[in-house]
């Protein structure tokens, strides 16, 4: 008797397929699609944040020592997201758009890695950390320019720190902050506005702070594009992103979901696969362009 013949190796993408063939397709991605890159993301597989929480605006815009703790850790940080590079799940996405299934992308990422991997159509729902802005006279400075001020003002300090991340003492989340020691905030200086003085901030969105009117009016000028709405990565916690799930639902456009662990939008998905990104996504590329 011979063994069956193992299943085909797009058996589990089965629901998607049919779900997407032949369908203009928009995609919602979040920051389980930079995972693979070495980018971790806030929460884990259950969708609750890490022990550690991210930043808040208003707690950004009114302390000092915020700022400090911030940029502290950042300035740790960012030389990690920087060296970061697109995955297979982000070079699936842009050969998808590259071959007229998908019309674009709108990610709750802030890491640039759906462009650096080919993707042409992205709205940055919540900003860039390439840039750095004064919150006073809106000056902007690239992220790289930042950090040489950062590291001249702290010079000493830097080398030690530097000396520790190689150790792996210190934990990188999404947005570049990094968990450090308490003597790391001491004497930290953090530069200023060259221009006017005013206070730097990267140029994304904190939490508790609102998308930019203009950024959301382009994202729904996407996602009137889409026949489908595929959502990658995202555990849909966060308001910012989940409102186009809603946006679907009204609008009768049908929700399909890849992603690693449950979403607060399961139960809306036409289409649901769980898994790892970098796995699922390119052979959905491949059986999708196959079939154009």
């Amino acid at each position: 008797m011979t063994d069956p013949a193992p299943p085909p190796r797009d058996a589990p993408l089965a629901p998607l397929l049919d779900l997407l063939r032949g369908r203009r397709v928009v995609v919602l991605s979040g920051a389980g699609c930079s995972t693979e890159s070495g980018i971790p993301d806030y929460r884990g597989p259950e969708g609750s944040l890490r022990s550690r929480r991210p930043v808040q605006y208003q707690e950004f815009v009114r302390s000092e020592a915020a700022r400090v703790r911030y940029w502290a850790r950042s300035t740790v940080g960012w030389p990690r997201v920087a060296a970061a590079r697109p995955n297979a799940a982000h070079a699936a996405l842009a050969r998808l758009e590259a071959g007229g299934v998908v019309r674009g992308v709108i990610t709750q990422n802030v890491d640039g890695l759906h462009q650096a991997a080919g993707s042409r159509r992205v709205v940055e729902l919540h900003g860039s950390l390439a840039s750095v802005r004064c919150l006073a006279c809106g000056h902007e400075e690239a992220r790289d320019a930042y950090q040489q001020r950062l590291l001249a003002l702290n010079a000493g300090w830097a080398e030690r720190l530097r000396r520790e991340a190689e150790r792996g003492a210190v934990e990188t989340a999404p947005d570049g902050d990094v968990e450090l020691p308490a003597w790391a905030l001491e004497d930290f200086r953090v530069p200023a506005c060259p221009l006017c003085g005013g206070v730097m901030k990267p140029d994304v969105v904190f939490f508790g702070e609102n998308v930019p009117a203009a950024r959301v009016d382009d994202a729904w000028r996407l996602f009137a594009a889409a026949e489908v709405l595929l959502v990658v990565g995202s555990s849909l916690t966060v308001y910012s992103g989940r409102r186009f799930v809603y946006r679907a639902q009204q609008e009768q456009v049908p929700v399909a979901i890849v992603n690693l662990g449950p979403t607060r939008a399961d139960h809306l998905a036409a289409a649901r696969v769980d898994g790892r990104l970098g796995a699922l996504l390119p052979d959905l590329a491949e059986t999708l362009l196959r079939a154009t």
